[in-house]
């Protein structure tokens, strides 16, 4: 992609920006050429700014190992090792990385990101496609991505917003919201604010809520599941330990299932019946695995 002086006007930038432009390129510059001129001298919002505008290209930089204060790469960044990152790891594509990420700041995707050796961010992490790490994540603020697979802990120091399901094998601490179509956690599942997922959610060491629990279908977990406020499920609740709403709220399984079928698909099983039961088939039995 080239550059001329009235292509580079024609998307409004800040004055001090062209002024920028003006003096360090002229007509027909490359367009990662730019991006990398203005991350060199400090100036990565306005890189970041130029990447919103003009979007990614199908370019693909492969590195056997990648350390750096900045980078915004309007690609798809690969590399075989790791990847440190001082402050901002920014692509345009995907990020693919043979080993560890750890940024400063934020790490941004505009279509999938894999870590074979885990996650850490000190600010967001957001990308357009899958999340998958083969290890910890760990995260300084928000995590907003598609599908999301975690080979351990995912600990997320704002809200969790997922458009897809996920998977995480270790336990999901979130100190904020966390939404997702389906949420399966191997350890234990603890929110700041409001958990809701349109489908199942299974956490299995335990699932706790700051707020209000709302699955579209079922709710499952060999520990307790406690919330603050409501726990609402559209099908059935099965605890191997207590069923705990927020005081003075209910707890509400088979909202999406006709009454006459609660004994079947609207089961609600723990230790002990939930105080504020207000709905589905209380099963005296202990169902919980």
């Amino acid at each position: 992609m080239d550059f001329t002086k009235s292509f580079v006007r024609a998307k409004n930038p800040c004055a001090e920006g062209f002024r920028w432009y003006l003096r360090h390129h002229k007509d027909g510059s490359d367009y990662q050429q730019v991006l990398d001129d203005l991350v060199r001298d400090g100036r990565v919002a306005d890189a970041c700014w130029l990447l919103d505008k003009l979007g990614p290209t199908h370019t693909v930089l492969q590195l056997d190992r990648l350390e750096c204060d900045a980078i915004v790469y309007a690609g798809t960044i690969e590399v075989r090792g790791s990847i440190e990152a001082g402050s901002l790891l920014r692509a345009g594509g995907a990020i693919r990385c043979g080993g560890t990420i750890r940024a400063g700041a934020e790490v941004i995707a505009g279509d999938d990101l894999r870590a074979e050796g885990g996650v850490n961010c000190g600010g967001e992490l957001r990308c357009e496609g899958s999340l998958v790490s083969g290890w910890h994540l760990t995260v300084g603020g928000r995590v907003q991505a598609g599908e999301l697979k975690a080979a351990g802990d995912l600990r997320c120091a704002g809200p969790l917003a997922l458009a897809g399901p996920a998977l995480v094998k270790g336990d999901l601490l979130v100190e904020g919201d966390c939404t997702a179509e389906a949420l399966s956690v191997r350890g234990r599942v603890q929110t700041a604010g409001s958990l809701r997922v349109a489908q199942g959610l299974i956490g299995d060491a335990g699932i706790a809520c700051g707020l209000h629990l709302d699955a579209g279908w079922g709710i499952r977990s060999r520990a307790d599941i406690v919330a603050a406020g409501a726990i609402r499920a559209g099908e059935g609740l099965e605890a191997g330990g207590a069923i705990r709403a927020g005081e003075g709220y209910g707890v509400f399984a088979g909202l999406c299932v006709q009454r006459a079928e609660w004994p079947t698909s609207a089961r609600v099983s723990a230790q002990c019946r939930p105080a504020g039961l207000v709905s589905g088939c209380w099963s005296e039995l202990h169902h919980a695995h």
